[in-house]
């Protein structure tokens, strides 16, 4: 089960290892896309799969504070008070992350 996981991991560093570096190898195509005023829907693409990514990180990141905090209260009902607040802290701070990749985004797709 251990090496099943390891090739998971192996293989899904080599995809995004692929999806990110593959672009220099298109590089020239890239810069007549620009002059010619082609391919503005792949900033539209980069844009909306910024904002996905960054929901669904943020999303899972609130959902472990929440766990993690509701967990501690569970096992210590006194210590609610000191751990609410830090609590709502970093629920706040994950979710400007996720305005600010929003706010990114924009700025990518040429809207803000």
């Amino acid at each position: 089960m251990k090496e099943l996981f390891k090739s998971l991991y192996l293989l899904i560093t080599i995809g995004v290892l692929n999806i990110l570096f593959s672009s220099w190898a298109w590089a020239e195509g890239v810069v007549q896309a620009e002059e010619s005023g082609e391919g503005s829907g792949f900033y539209a693409l980069a844009a909306g799969l910024a904002i996905a990514i960054a929901a669904f990180g943020g999303a899972l990141g609130q959902g472990k504070v929440g766990a993690a905090a509701m967990e501690g209260i569970a096992r210590n009902p006194q210590s609610q008070k000191i751990m609410f607040i830090p609590m709502i802290i970093v629920l706040a701070l994950i979710e400007s992350f996720v305005i600010f990749s929003f706010a990114i985004a924009m700025i990518i797709a040429g809207k803000l």
